[in-house]
C-alpha cells in the first residue's frame, strides 16, 4: 500500500505545498515572475536572442569542487548506454552557438549541483546565462547594473524596500556597480599582496601565502592548498564588504583561477574574470572567454587530476566543446543566479523561499 504521508520540507517543517506555507511565500513568487519578465524585456530590447539547450550533456562541467548527478541514455534499438550528466551551467551548449552565428544569446536555464542545500544553495535552480559575441567583460559589467535595478524595479514597492537586501545588509541598484580587483581587495581588507604569493602565475605557493598571512595577523589552518588558504582569508576577511551599499564587481581573478576566462592583456598575472557581488551575496560569475582550445584542455586536465587526488573521481572531457571553441569568435558571457537576485529584491532569507515547487 503506497504511503501518502505528506513529507515535510527539511528545512521548513511542512511540505511545500501546504497552503498556508504557500501563501506566506506566494508575494515572493509573483515577484519572481515579474522579475523573470522585466530580465525578458531588458534582453529582448538589447538585441538578444533566447535559447533553449539540452540539460542532458557528455561533460556535466568540470569545476573541480561541484558534484554532479549522473545517469545513462538509451538509444533506440541499442544494446548499451550511454553516461550522460546534468549540467551544472548552459555553458559549454551556449558557447557552441556563438561558434554557430548567434552574436547575444541569453537562458533562464535549470541547472544542476549535487550536494549543496543551504539558504543560498539549492540542487536544481536557475541560471541567468549570456554572452555577448565581439565585446569584452566590461559590458557585462554594464549588463549587471541594468539588469540588477530593472530586477528591483520590477517588485512591488512594499516588498521591494529601500534596495537590494540579504542578512542585515543592503545595496542600492541605483547607484550602479563599482569594482575592485582581487589583489587591491585583498591589500585593503587583508593587509596581503595576494599576487606576490604566486610568482608563477599558474602555480601559486602556499607558503608564500601562509607567511603572508602569518604577518598580517591572519591565522589559517594547518594544511590546504593556495586555493583553499585564498577562500579561507576571502570568507572572513573580503567576501563580507563586497556589494554594501552599492553592486560591486570583484575584477582580475588571480590566472590560476581563471576557470574559462582568458588571462588579461594589461597584466598576465590575472584572467579576464569577475564576479558580482550585492550586499555581501555574490550573484554572478563572467568571463572573457578564453577560446584557445589547446589551453583549455590543459586547463580541463589539471581540474581533473585535482579532482582526482581531492575526491578520486574525473570527468568527461567534452570533445565537441573543445572543437567548437577553436573556431568560436571573441565573446564575454556571464552566469547570474536567478533565484539568489530574487531572493536580495525581495528581501527573502532563504533560497526556497523564491522557489515554486523546491526540492523537497
Amino acid at each position: 500500500m503506497a504511503d501518502d504521508t505528506p513529507r515535510p520540507s527539511p528545512v521548513s517543517g511542512v511540505p511545500w505545498w501546504d497552503r498556508a506555507a504557500f501563501e506566506r511565500r506566494k508575494p515572493c513568487l509573483e515577484a519572481r515572475s515579474r522579475i523573470v519578465a522585466a530580465m525578458r524585456a531588458w534582453f529582448s530590447a538589447q538585441g538578444f536572442t533566447e535559447v533553449e539547450t539540452p540539460v542532458l550533456q557528455v561533460s556535466p562541467g568540470m569545476e573541480v569542487h561541484l558534484r554532479t548527478f549522473s545517469t545513462a541514455l538509451h538509444e533506440p534499438f541499442a544494446t548499451d548506454s550511454r553516461p550522460m550528466h546534468l549540467h551544472t551551467s548552459p555553458e559549454f551548449a551556449m558557447k557552441k552557438l556563438l561558434t554557430a552565428g548567434m552574436p547575444r544569446i541569453f537562458q533562464l536555464a535549470h541547472a544542476f549541483r549535487d550536494g549543496e542545500r543551504s539558504p543560498t544553495h539549492h540542487p536544481e535552480f536557475t541560471l541567468l546565462e549570456w554572452y555577448r559575441a565581439g565585446e569584452d567583460v566590461n559590458a557585462l559589467v554594464s549588463d549587471c547594473g541594468a539588469l540588477l535595478r530593472a530586477a528591483w524595479e520590477a517588485v512591488p514597492g512594499g516588498l521591494r524596500g529601500d534596495g537590494l537586501r540579504w542578512r542585515g545588509r543592503a545595496c542600492d541598484p541605483r547607484k550602479g556597480v563599482r569594482a575592485i580587483s582581487v589583489a587591491a581587495a585583498f591589500r585593503r581588507w587583508a593587509g596581503i599582496d595576494i599576487l606576490a604569493t604566486a610568482p608563477e602565475p599558474l602555480r601559486p605557493d602556499a607558503g608564500l601565502l601562509r607567511r603572508a598571512a602569518d604577518a598580517a595577523g591572519i591565522n589559517l589552518p594547518a594544511t590546504g592548498e593556495w586555493e583553499d588558504l585564498f577562500f579561507h582569508i576571502f570568507l572572513d576577511r573580503i567576501e563580507p564588504h563586497l556589494g554594501i551599499g552599492a553592486p560591486t564587481a570583484l575584477v582580475d581573478y588571480p590566472l590560476s583561477m581563471a576557470a574559462l576566462a582568458r588571462p588579461s592583456p594589461r597584466d598576465p598575472r590575472v584572467a579576464e574574470r569577475f564576479e558580482l557581488y550585492a550586499a555581501g551575496l555574490e550573484l554572478a560569475d563572467g568571463f572573457g572567454e578564453l577560446t584557445d582550445a589547446d589551453e583549455q584542455r590543459r586547463r580541463f586536465a589539471a581540474d581533473n587530476d585535482r579532482r582526482e587526488r581531492l575526491y578520486g573521481s574525473r570527468h568527461p572531457v567534452d570533445e565537441d566543446f573543445l572543437a567548437a571553441l577553436a573556431r568560436m569568435p571573441e565573446a564575454s558571457g556571464i552566469a547570474l543566479g536567478l533565484d539568489r537576485l530574487v531572493m536580495l529584491a525581495t528581501g527573502a532569507e532563504r533560497i526556497e523561499d523564491v522557489l515554486w515547487a523546491p526540492v523537497a
